[in-house]
């Protein structure tokens, strides 16, 4: 990479704390901003950001055309190469509002960084997600070691996640007192618990059955008891690394710190899933299973929007739209099973018709924003 010209590190870093203190943005998307910005700089020769022209968007364009992916090594995703693209359009959208820059960048200028219409439409099109159903999590469970201090954590670990809908962020920094095994409840607190856009809610335990319930019961209660955890120290404490009996580092049972990244809590996952013969799903995946048991079983609106509420969205459209797609098969089930239906059974005078439709109403009615939140 061509060395790079020290305006341009210290413009960097201004657009860098903006989107921390101004816009409040999480740190991977700081970092994936930076990144995007240095892919471009790089491409250009490390040329002044103030010697800004459309012909480097071209050049930089060609770059990410051509990149390959490190890991698989095959060539940059459409999605990603738009993220880029967006990315270095909002820091040149920025840069044009700053001192010794407004002369130079036009906001016109920062259009050319737009992609194509059809691979816009490639990255932003929505496409069916590898979901694991409810029986294969259990599987997993079944097949997971249950002796030491480490294997109950893991195992149990799993079974929260699906228990709780929680994300994998949150659950490593939740606190055995953020759960209330009588009240089925996980308090969410955004003061301690890494939540998304740090947001602070109460959620119920799914009901995904009793089994489930009580590994993660028998776990909290494995803390208590036998490890002396009190309710401020993590419910799924960190691995200690120790000397092994041939000098090298070996797992050494459990600390009582968090996990500073959900990273081990993912690699737990993979374990779990690949020694139960199943392809990995990754934590994130449980909300989209729970989103796909909440379509089957709530039977009303309000029990729809309660639902919604305990995955942590304020609006049950995030819900239906972001979690809630039908699988290609079940689709298919669906649709086979309407097949010659007569219309009259979808009707008002249908019990299960009426539901839908009072469903359907309640949804549109929130769109449209005549429904309180």
């Amino acid at each position: 990479m061509a060395k790079r010209h020290p305006k341009n590190v210290r413009i960097k870093h201004g657009y860098l704390v903006w989107l921390r203190e101004a816009r409040g943005a999480q740190p991977d998307t700081i970092d994936a901003a930076a990144a995007a910005i240095d892919q471009f700089e790089a491409a250009n020769g490390g040329k002044d950001f103030a010697a800004f022209h459309i012909e480097q968007v071209g050049r930089f364009k060609r770059v990410l055309a051509d990149a390959m992916n490190p890991r698989t090594g095959k060539p940059l995703a459409v999605a990603t190469i738009h993220a880029r693209l967006v990315g270095v359009k909002a820091f040149f959208l920025w840069l044009a509002d700053q001192p010794g820059y407004k002369s130079r960048i036009g906001y016109s200028d920062c259009e050319y960084f737009n992609p194509s219409a059809n691979d816009a439409r490639i990255a932003k099109a929505r496409r069916e997600r590898p979901v694991p159903e409810i029986g294969q999590i259990r599987r997993v469970l079944d097949n997971m070691p249950n002796v030491t201090a480490i294997e109950k954590r893991d195992r149990a670990l799993i079974a929260f996640t699906l228990l709780s809908g929680a994300r994998d962020d949150a659950v490593a920094s939740l606190k055995i007192g953020h759960v209330d095994l009588q009240t089925r409840t996980v308090f969410q607190d955004a003061r301690t618990v890494r939540t998304k856009n740090r947001k602070t809610f109460t959620s119920w335990f799914f009901p995904v059955g009793e089994q489930i319930e009580a590994i993660v019961a028998d776990w909290i209660d494995y803390l208590r008891s036998e490890l002396m955890f009190v309710a401020d120290e993590p419910l799924f404490p960190a691995t200690r690394i120790g000397l092994g009996p041939d000098g090298g580092f070996a797992t050494d049972g459990l600390e009582r710190r968090h996990w500073t990244s959900a990273a081990p809590i993912r690699r737990i996952f993979r374990e779990a899933f690949e020694a139960a013969g199943l392809r990995y799903y990754n934590p994130h995946s449980f909300r989209h299973t729970l989103a796909r048991l909440g379509q089957q079983i709530c039977k009303a609106p309000e029990a729809l929007k309660a639902w919604s509420q305990n995955l942590g969205h304020e609006d049950v459209l995030t819900t239906l739209t972001s979690y809630g797609e039908v699988p290609g098969h079940r689709q298919a089930e669906i649709m086979e099973e309407l097949r010659g239906t007569p219309t009259v059974h979808a009707g008002a005078g249908d019990p299960d018709g009426a539901t839908v439709q009072r469903v359907l109403d309640y949804v549109a009615r929130m769109a449209s924003g005549s429904v309180r939140r």
